[in-house]
């Protein structure tokens, strides 16, 4: 029996959202019911690029529907670009953890997430990208990769439980084995470090960065942040504006302003909310 956090069980119980919304302006389908998962994302923006509906039909188990579920929750109310950032591990995260073994019902979310998206904005759709390892499930090499490398997978098993791939017949091990030590050994090359920041230089790239690169695409949407303290690698900051009361605000945070930090400032900033 998996074990469930209370969350997962009352988004499965009580799934939100299900249905399509009308007339809307991103459509995805993806899975397969014939793999044993699929599931349709839709959903409706307004003039300010925000989402102000999101719906979903799903044919899989609780995780499956737990996970959309959470997903239309996510992002109602989110912009385009907030929803552009969101990952698997954030879906997992909402919903207070999944089974290892129902990782990729979050997996499946994410690509519904952002196929939903490149419809939205005229994409064409993606041809099936790399070399299907995995014939059972239809799994790419590409897309043992990605799993790899966003969720730090180091085994088989693992693999097998972002993507399903390797679930069925199991004659593709061998290949997803050698697409680990690939990505493994490319991870080892790693940059070289950076130069040591004082705090002095720290506080003044964080509030440079926050006023070039972070605080101009708030105020698009009639928020802001204000930058309250430094502490270490901590960064204090205060919603403002629209920020202060969007329910997504906290996404925000960890998902534009942090990696922004993160890329342009230090690596290991981490962005947390002023308590009131």
């Amino acid at each position: 029996m998996w074990d469930y956090t209370d969350k997962v069980r009352e988004h499965f119980l009580n799934p939100r959202n299900v249905g399509e919304v009308e007339e809307p302006d991103g459509v995805a389908e993806v899975g397969s019911i014939a793999c044993g998962d699929a599931l349709k994302l839709t959903f409706k923006v307004d003039e300010n690029k925000r989402i102000t509906d999101a719906r979903f039909k799903t044919f899989g188990c609780a995780s499956a529907i737990a996970s959309a579920s959470a997903l239309t929750e996510m992002i109602k109310g989110m912009t385009i670009e907030e929803a552009e950032k969101v990952t698997n591990q954030d879906i997992a995260q909402y919903l207070g953890g999944l089974p290892e073994e129902k990782m990729h019902c979050s997996v499946m979310g994410r690509e519904a997430l952002e196929a939903a998206i490149a419809h939205y904005k005229g994409t064409p759709e993606k041809a099936v990208e790399g070399q299907v390892v995995c014939e059972c499930f239809g799994v790419t090499d590409r897309e043992i990769e990605r799993a790899i490398r966003e969720n730090r997978l180091t085994s088989i098993e693992e693999v097998t439980n972002y993507t399903k791939a390797g679930g069925g017949c199991g004659t593709c091990h061998g290949y997803i084995q050698e697409i680990l030590e690939r990505v493994q050994s490319e991870a080892e090359v790693a940059p070289p470090p950076r130069p040591r920041l004082s705090n002095i230089q720290k506080i003044r790239m964080i509030e440079e960065t926050i006023e070039r690169e972070i605080r101009p695409s708030l105020k698009h949407d009639g928020g802001d942040i204000e930058l309250i303290d430094v502490i270490g690698n901590r960064v204090v900051v205060a919603a403002r504006g629209a920020c202060s009361t969007c329910h997504a605000a906290n996404m925000t945070l960890k998902n534009f302003v942090e990696t922004k930090l993160r890329e342009l400032v230090w690596p290991e900033l981490v962005v947390e909310e002023d308590a009131p």
